[in-house]
This record gives structure tokens, sequence and C-alpha cells, in this order.
């Protein structure tokens, strides 16, 4: 059976949810690359892959210590969240980016986070790690304690390390490069798309 970092690759490729080219990050850096998860929404067995390996993923977690919910923040992550947590029969809330000027206001939905609540907070990729610390801190403002950060993939800009610093512990399914490299081995990736996103990750190491 295929490794997970081999699946994630396969699922990424076959969905279009990599994207190559030239893409603005959050950051303000460009990037060679483009990693969205919601294409995965229209390719229902490319979702349901990744789902299912973030669910063995976020078990594996769970044997070790106790979780009470899901978190993840808008938009990637709450994409595929409500599935992995009906998967595992757990509670999932989601961080609004900004409060609604309408409705039900409050910047977490899907129900109460309560003080001693712990979580696993979940997102798509961790670039620089800014947006997790965002919405961790509207979780850990409302009392709940963050036992674990998990994302599909790790772009290997920092971000993984910049959490881990502050005291998170951070996992990912698979990293850009495992990735880049089972769509070499697999042809199906462009060899000199595959340089130019390496190259960029030696060139962000340096800065």
């Amino acid at each position: 059976m295929p490794d997970k970092a081999s699946l994630v690759a396969k699922a990424l490729s076959h969905s279009g949810a990599l994207k190559f080219g030239s893409f603005k990050l959050k950051s303000g850096v460009t990037s060679p690359y483009y990693i969205d998860l919601a294409w995965l929404l229209s390719s229902p067995e490319d979702f349901e892959c990744i789902v299912g390996i973030v669910a063995e993923d976020i078990a594996t977690l769970q044997a070790s210590t106790r979780i009470d919910k899901l978190a993840s923040i808008e938009l990637k992550g709450a994409l595929l969240l409500p599935s992995v947590a009906s998967k595992l029969k757990m509670p999932c809330v989601i961080v609004r980016k900004q409060q609604k000027a309408y409705g039900a206001t409050d910047r977490i939905a899907g129900g109460l986070v309560k003080k001693g609540d712990r979580l696993i907070f979940f997102d798509d990729v961790i670039t620089s790690g800014d947006s997790k610390i965002q919405g961790i801190k509207l979780l850990e403002e409302a009392g709940a304690k963050v036992e674990a950060i998990l994302v599909v993939v790790d772009r290997e800009q920092g971000g993984k390390e910049k959490l881990e610093t502050q005291g998170y512990r951070v996992k990912s399914v698979t990293t850009i490069t495992e990735v880049v490299k089972n769509l070499l081995s697999l042809e199906a990736m462009p060899l000199e798309k595959a340089e130019r996103i390496l190259e960029y990750l030696r060139q962000q190491a340096k800065e």
C-alpha cells in the first residue's frame, strides 16, 4: 500500500489542488506553486482520501492524549474538518477570521469552546504560521488548550518551527518536498516544475 505522502501527492495532483505558476501568498512572498484544497470538493475520491488520512492521524494523536474537540480556521481547513469530525464522531468548531455583521456574530462557529477543552487545530497548509496563531489565540482566550496542530502539507517556510518555539506540537501529513519527490517518481510532474519548487525552497531557507 502506498504511504501517506504518496497518497496525498496523487490526490493533490489528480484533483488539480496543486497549481503551478506565480502566486502571491498572504505573507507577501511570491511562490511558484499553490495548494488549494478547495479543489478536492470537485474530486470526491481525492477528497475522501485526504479526509481519511487526516482522520487517521488525528486518531493516532487521540490515542496518546485526551482530545475533546477539533478546530480549524476558515476557509480551506474548514472545508475538510466537518467530514473528518464526522468520521471520528467528534465535535468541531470553526474560527472565523472576522466577526460577522449579521445573524450569529460569534467568531467561533459550530458550538461552544469551554475552559478546559483540549483541541486539535487543523488546517490545510502551514507557511509562516501566522494565521494559525490568530485562530489559536481566540480558542485559548475561551479557555481551551491546543494539544496539537495538524496540517496536510508543510510548505517548509519556517511556520512549523515558529509554532514549535512557542510551545505547540506541530504535525504535518507530508511536506512539499515529499509531494514533489513522489510526483516525480510517479512521472506526474515535469522535472522543470519540480526543480523550480525545490530551488524556491532553497532560496527561502536562506532568507
